[in-house]
């Protein structure tokens, strides 16, 4: 029997899920929604379904018969044909795969998912904050933190001069990776530095951000000291490098685990101000990576940077997945 049931339709947000089954006893699954979801981890169990329309998705949930739904995001209340209705016979917990600090992508949440959602498990005090005023009264909040970060509490930095740049998505977004991710292969071309280059998922089967991927692979090619990540969570780059170069994605949040420096594009495609969190430019330049890279923050930085982090409120203490586990199983008694 399954007493856990995961859905998500992109394979990438697999990560958030499996951060928290971890720490998870009860026997769980997972339900892929579109294809591409397909065999997204070998961690959790899959369950073999067809899922094209509301009816589909009520019929794979209660032939599982869970006691409990875990998902990720709003794709069951908003791409669907029809309104799924599994929500009104079974306890569903929201778990956000990514907590994207400018985005105001919690709006999203509260809009679509007021009618759907028992329980919701914040990244931190300000997703909360946020939840408890749009989300009905009958919704329960909880903050756990950032599960899939918890492996980054606490690690050393490498010290490898490695850069890391992975900004978030262009078209749900907006962000700065059609704006400067030519700008910032030219930066890094021929220095001795290692640049992963992380274009977000989305970048990669969608334009513009397809072509404008396509065209950075090929170049790649010919840089020796550029490396095109594609593994399919950002984990391993993530402990590896010593700066990330980004501007507000949710691996921003995910890298705060870490304390290590941070640029912040603010060449970004959405109209709206960029949190600082780091240290933040319009144009890089390999000085600037200089200095973050040696230096770190400057004191000003350092100082919005704390302010900022005390208004998110996220727990970073390596246990965001015991957290969320404890949550999640607590709906099935």
């Amino acid at each position: 029997m399954v007493s856990i049931l995961y859905t998500f339709d992109r394979a990438f947000m697999a990560k958030t899920f499996v951060a928290i089954d971890r720490s998870v006893a009860a026997d769980s699954a997972y339900l892929p929604l579109r294809p591409e979801a397909r065999g997204a981890c070998s961690e959790i169990a899959a369950v073999r379904a067809r899922i094209e329309d509301a009816a589909d998705l009520d019929a794979a949930v209660r032939a599982v018969d869970p006691d409990v739904v875990v998902q990720n995001h709003r794709f069951e209340a908003s791409s669907l044909d029809g309104t799924p209705e599994f929500h009104r016979e079974y306890p569903v917990v929201h778990a956000r795969h990514g907590a994207s600090v400018g985005r105001g992508e919690e709006w999203n949440t509260t809009r679509d998912l007021g009618d759907a959602v028992d329980l919701a498990l914040a990244p931190g005090d300000r997703w909360a904050a946020h939840y408890r005023r749009e989300f009905p009264a009958s919704v329960e909040v909880a903050v756990v933190g950032i599960p899939e970060a918890d492996a980054l509490v606490g690690r050393e930095p490498p010290r490898g001069r490695r850069v890391l740049y992975a900004p978030t998505n262009h078209n749900y977004g907006g962000g700065c990776y059609v704006e400067t991710a030519e700008r910032v292969l030219d930066v890094f071309a021929g220095t001795d530095y290692e640049l992963l280059f992380r274009p977000h998922p989305m970048d990669r089967i969608e334009e513009p951000g397809r072509s404008l991927t396509e065209r950075c692979r090929d170049r790649i090619d010919e840089l020796p000291n550029v490396v095109f990540d594609d593994d399919r969570t950002p984990r391993e780059s993530l402990l590896a490098a010593d700066v990330l170069l980004s501007d507000y994605s949710g691996i921003v949040t995910e890298w705060l685990h870490t304390g290590r420096p941070l640029i912040q594009s603010t060449a970004i495609a959405a109209d709206r101000p960029v949190p600082t969190l780091g240290v933040q430019t319009d144009r890089l330049t390999v000085d600037l990576v200089d200095r973050v890279y040696e230096e770190g923050h400057p004191p000003g930085v350092e100082a919005a940077r704390e302010e900022a982090l005390a208004d998110l409120g996220i727990p970073i203490d390596g246990r965001a997945g015991e957290r969320a586990a404890a949550e999640v199983v607590a709906c099935t008694r």
